[in-house]
């Protein structure tokens, strides 16, 4: 874990590498969360002093888009299609089933830091519902015995 002094360093050279460019917010929280893993509390107040925001415009932007994390996320990064079509096909089911196999709920990490558990709104797998992406990779026709194949692969 890093001091607040190092993180702070780091946001800081970040946001010099991003200077001049236009809307430069979401850019500069990507590359933090590139290079953290998530975006650290320590870094909002020096983002909002850099680009004349308040700490809460920050946070605000930051919260809205659910792919940025305010903690590290898991080893392995299941996400969940949660769209229409998906539910048509199972998805509340298998959402279910995940959640009560890992012991945990949306956004939430698995105690021994393996699995962290996200809801996303379309993969794009529609003709292969229920969806979900592992670790980056797409996964279509995802039933409970599928998720739990999954989990098997991963950990």
């Amino acid at each position: 874990m890093q001091d607040d002094a190092a993180i702070i360093a780091r946001v800081n050279e970040i946001i010099i590498a991003h200077h001049g460019m236009e809307g430069p917010l979401l850019p500069i929280l990507h590359a933090i969360q590139a290079d953290f893993g998530h975006v650290p509390q320590a870094a909002l107040p020096v983002i909002a002093q850099h680009l004349s925001l308040s700490k809460a415009e920050v946070h605000g932007v930051m919260s809205f888009y659910h792919d940025f994390r305010e903690q590290p996320a898991g080893k392995h990064v299941v996400k969940l299609c949660r769209a229409e079509s998906c539910q048509s096909m199972g998805a509340d089911r298998v959402a279910a089933h995940a959640q009560h196999r890992l012991g945990i709920e949306w956004h939430e990490t698995t105690l021994d830091g393996a699995v962290t558990l996200e809801p996303v709104f379309c993969l794009g797998l529609c003709a292969c519902a229920p969806a979900a992406m592992v670790d980056g990779r797409l996964v279509g026709r995802v039933d409970e015995a599928r998720f739990d194949a999954l989990l098997e692969e991963v950990r």
